[in-house]
């Protein structure tokens, strides 16, 4: 990035070690899940109400912690999110049984709400049309990064002091993570002591940036049909994504018969591809951007991402090997990860200076997918005893999905009317 692009890297690395944490904090839970149901004595479908605990309440809160980063700043709103969030990822060492944990991590999931919003608004202040694309995809391969740690690390964890004290430990990152964002970041680029004349000339490269807050469109928001189409397709891309932040470790060691050993490396290879994924992504739909235009940056790109990973799940189904079967799940998260860059720079294409609520609505309803997949494949797996027809609903969901993609119109900003 040019030039003299220290100010911004730093922007970046802050947004990189955020997605780091919020996905450890977040897939922890997946890796102690089995140690969870057998203390607590949960079946399959009382741990899923505890998965769907936190999604019901990110999808809740995500739209109004979307929008207060649009009218107070990235800076206090992810300050308090992050302060929240680590609070009870340490408070889930404590539950008591169901009703407690259900309770802790709809808590958990009502701070965490708004985090990657109002990131991606702080995108829009901080880099030009061009970057956008490459520092979405490098913030993701820091999620992916945290996913890929986090069952590993929390099964050592585990080991060492037991699950509840693995979620204390864990959860503290975060705290640190919150107090070097207040006192380095600011929300305008200008008002950076090491900004520089060349560097915000770069920044502000592109059409004129706002000159104050304009009122939320909200009227226009409501009846935008373009949004409602990135809506459903992030629905069916989090509908799938879920299930490696919940399933995916128990799936491996309990039916695959994997060892623990073998389990926590399988757990963690979806998330490694899919990091390299993001990176390539990134780089993709801006480089397809600026030679093919944003229709085929965002909307071919993200439609060929979203039907290769329904083809992997449905090869999955078909592998005899546990071996085989492990590695096609992770393709397929690697396949639909090659669009995440394009799903988030839509949002600001078509957002604006409006992309903190946008992003809220793109997440709640992603999120809203991440809820309803976990429950319909824990139903569907106690009522079947089968866990192959949870694989094919969710290479359905994710080729409507490649569908919606056709029909978003990246190049139609919402505006007030």
């Amino acid at each position: 990035m040019t030039p003299a692009s220290r100010v911004r890297t730093g922007v970046l690395g802050f947004a990189f070690l955020l997605a780091v944490i919020t996905y450890l904090d977040r897939v922890c839970i997946s890796a102690a899940a089995p140690f969870i149901m057998d203390d607590l004595h949960l079946t399959l479908v009382e741990m899923s109400l505890v998965f769907g605990a936190f999604t019901l309440a990110y999808s809740l809160f995500e739209i109004p912690s979307g929008w207060l980063g649009d009218v107070y700043g990235p800076r206090r709103i992810i300050t308090r999110i992050a302060l929240w969030w680590s609070a009870f990822t340490m408070l889930t060492g404590s539950a008591g049984g169901l009703t407690s944990l259900v309770g802790i991590r709809f808590l958990f999931g009502a701070g965490e709400a708004g985090a990657f919003p109002n990131i991606a608004r702080s995108f829009s202040r901080w880099f030009p049309l061009r970057e956008r694309g490459q520092a979405t995809g490098i913030m993701f391969l820091g999620s992916r990064v945290g996913g890929m740690l986090a069952v590993p690390i929390t099964l050592l964890l585990i080991r060492r002091w037991g699950w509840r004290w693995s979620f204390v430990a864990v959860g503290s990152v975060g705290l640190v993570w919150a107090v070097a964002w207040y006192r380095w970041y600011r929300d305008r680029p200008a008002d950076h002591p090491g900004m520089t004349p060349a560097e915000l000339a770069w920044i502000e490269q592109d059409a004129a940036r706002e000159s104050g807050q304009s009122p939320t469109p909200w009227r226009a928001l409501l009846t935008s049909s373009n949004l409602y189409t990135i809506c459903v397709m992030y629905f069916a891309f989090g509908y799938g994504l879920y299930f490696y932040f919940t399933w995916l470790p128990t799936f491996l060691i309990r039916e695959l018969h994997f060892s623990q050993l073998a389990g926590g490396i399988f757990a963690a290879l979806p998330f490694l591809l899919a990091g390299v994924a993001d990176v390539v992504g990134g780089w993709t739909t801006d480089w397809l951007a600026r030679h093919r235009g944003l229709r085929i940056a965002r909307c071919g790109l993200g439609c060929a991402a979203f039907s290769t990973c329904a083809a992997f799940l449905i090869a999955s189904t078909f592998a005899t090997e546990p071996v085989a079967r492990a590695v096609l799940l992770a393709l397929a998260l690697a396949s639909a990860d090659l669009a995440l860059a394009a799903c988030w720079a839509v949002c600001l294409d078509i957002g604006a200076e409006h992309a903190g609520v946008v992003t809220g609505f793109m997440n709640t309803f992603g999120n809203l997918g991440g809820l309803v997949g976990p429950i319909v494949v824990g139903l569907a797996v106690d009522r079947s005893g089968s866990w192959l027809v949870p694989f094919y609903i969710t290479a359905g969901v994710y080729a409507v999905g490649a569908m919606a993609w056709l029909a978003i119109d990246p190049t139609r900003q919402i505006r007030s009317r």
